[in-house]
């Protein structure tokens, strides 16, 4: 008796198995790099095009700025001044992540910073607790002044980025009305307004004695602040924070798809208003190297614009902690080779268009990727459903 046999149908034309599945990553990694180049290489075009309108050689430009930032004294500066703007835009992007516009680091900040000074610099304690105290209450108040905006949008739907931008006024009006009734240190012959100067045991050590242990010589008048110990201890509880926790599986699935959140049982009002505590918590760190650290009291220098230079750090750091303090180094970089240009009788404000640019750039960039990567998809997509079944 004979057994029919059946023959299997062929298989489909197209590239062997191992090819498919290594195409996909390849494409990925291209992508990925494609974005960063592009925005450096538009960046750069846009800043050497302002800088022959303005009748400067661009090449003898970036030179000067090259030879300057890369001194020793010029790159502990830099390392300092990044610190507070890594803060700050690890504080935007908590926001980001929840797809909250949190524009109001710089009020939270601001005001943190004051009563923080004024509470530091009433008591006297311990180094260590004196140190914490003055943190506590830095972050305390910039979780509460950004909870004021969280509430107002859970209960009354209000938008965030209102909300913070008119707060931001308000914290600008009340720190000025404290210090100058209340807060104020006075001293006679002196038209300074600031709060009284923190006791020896509020203030931050620095790290010069472990560079000098490392062989590294620090140049006379200037160090490197012991707060980038605090910014590296933020970025590794930030990652662990959002890729880790059940909160930050929450809070990025509210960024993501608020109505899948709910399905999957998320309370969704719970959670934007706890992103808003944990965001201007961070805020009220930024000004605490320059307190704890340099200025050891608040006053009418003390530095102001970080809060909004921490969008651009968190826009062009992709919420990522690595890519932030990237982000952050760049800006702080820029910043302080910039100085070098007046003596080629180049404004420094030029740094200024920089990292516009460079903030412009990579947006642009980035979305014009995401759209080559989504239609890509969708062809994929069409490919694999056109195909005959075997």
């Amino acid at each position: 008796m004979t057994t029919a046999v059946e023959t299997a149908p062929a298989a489909p034309a197209g590239p062997p198995p191992a090819t498919r599945g290594t195409r996909l990553p390849v494409r990925r990694v291209l992508l990925a790099v494609a974005a960063p180049l592009a925005a450096a290489v538009v960046s750069l075009v846009i800043s050497s095009l302002v800088l022959l309108a303005s009748g400067s050689d661009p090449v003898e430009v970036y030179r000067t700025m090259l030879d300057s930032g890369t001194e020793t004294r010029s790159l502990l500066i830099t390392v300092n001044n990044a610190v507070p703007l890594y803060l700050a835009g690890v504080a935007v992007a908590i926001g980001f992540r929840a797809a909250l516009f949190n524009i109001g680091v710089e009020g939270q900040y601001q005001l943190a910073a004051l009563l923080a000074a004024a509470a530091g610099a009433a008591v006297h304690l311990p180094p260590v607790l004196h140190v914490g105290l003055v943190l506590l209450v830095a972050m305390s108040v910039g979780a509460a002044w950004a909870g004021v905006a969280g509430a107002l949008k859970v209960t009354r739907g209000g938008s965030e980025v209102i909300s913070t931008i008119m707060l931001n006024v308000i914290a600008a009006g009340v720190a000025a009305y404290l210090l100058a009734e209340h807060l104020q240190a006075r001293v006679a012959g002196s038209n300074n307004s600031a709060t009284p100067p923190l006791p020896t045991s509020a203030h931050f050590p620095s790290l010069d004695p472990l560079l000098r242990a490392l062989g590294v010589e620090v140049p006379r008048g200037t160090s490197l602040g012991g707060f980038v110990l605090v910014a590296i201890a933020v970025g590794i509880a930030y990652w662990v924070f959002i890729t880790r926790s059940r909160f930050g599986f929450e809070l990025r699935a509210t960024g993501l798809n608020p109505a899948a959140a709910v399905a999957t049982g998320v309370d969704v009002k719970r959670t934007v208003f706890l992103t808003m505590l944990v965001s201007g918590g961070l805020a009220g760190l930024v000004g605490m190297p320059q307190l704890l650290g340099t200025a050891y009291s608040y006053g009418l220098g003390f530095t102001a614009g970080l809060g909004l230079t921490g969008i651009g750090v968190a826009l062009l750091g992709r919420n990522s902690p690595v890519g932030i303090a990237l982000a952050a180094l760049l800006f702080a970089f820029l910043e302080r080779s910039s100085s070098s240009l007046q003596f080629i009788d180049v404004p420094r404000q030029i740094y200024v268009i920089m990292q516009g640019s460079i903030v412009l750039s990579v947006v642009v960039a980035y979305e014009a990727v995401r759209r080559i990567g989504v239609a890509q998809a969708e062809r994929a997509v069409r490919t694999a459903t056109d195909r005959p079944a075997a």
